[in-house]
């Protein structure tokens, strides 16, 4: 499986990039997955569900599954967080993974960058980020496409993965 991970600071379109590559990809016949890390805890089942109350109860692990979907719950109990690289052993084969977050891992990446949050863009000081999309021009030794240029970003992408 190829990886190629799209970072950014809090706000700087990360996700919205990351929905629009995904589709751009698929559409192209490319199979994709996609990893996304959090800073805070996060739920996909709710209180009151039969899955939830296998978790509350105690269970390490809950897997759901229907015709439509399979989940699997773990819950960390206080073991660490696991590595990207641990994760991505877990994924069924595809083309592509896309990775949202692990800023700090050594995968290529493109930074989501606006002006308007005012942060320092990661890319200088980084030589993992390989390209920046920005919503303002920017001057760097690498290429810089326009935040909203999809396409471009996913050619980009695609030919450093040689898919």
């Amino acid at each position: 499986m190829k990886l190629y991970g799209v970072v950014g600071w809090k706000n700087a379109g990360k996700t919205g990039l990351m929905e629009r590559l995904v589709a751009e990809i698929c559409a192209r016949g490319i199979t994709v997955s996609t990893v996304k890390h959090a800073h805070h805890a996060f739920d996909v089942d709710h209180e009151g569900k039969d899955s939830y109350r296998h978790r509350a109860a105690g269970a390490s692990e809950v897997l759901l599954a229907s015709r439509k979907r399979v989940a699997i719950m773990q819950e960390m109990r206080g073991a660490p967080e696991p590595s990207l690289e641990a994760l991505l052993a877990r994924l069924s084969p595809v083309d592509l993974v896309l990775i949202e977050g692990y800023k700090r891992d050594n995968h290529p990446k493109v930074e989501a960058f606006r002006a308007e949050t005012g942060n320092s863009l990661i890319a200088t000081d980084d030589p993992t980020v390989r390209a920046v999309a920005s919503d303002t021009p920017i001057v760097l030794d690498r290429p810089v496409f326009d935040l909203n240029d999809t396409k471009a970003v996913a050619d980009f992408i695609l030919a450093e993965v040689g898919l």
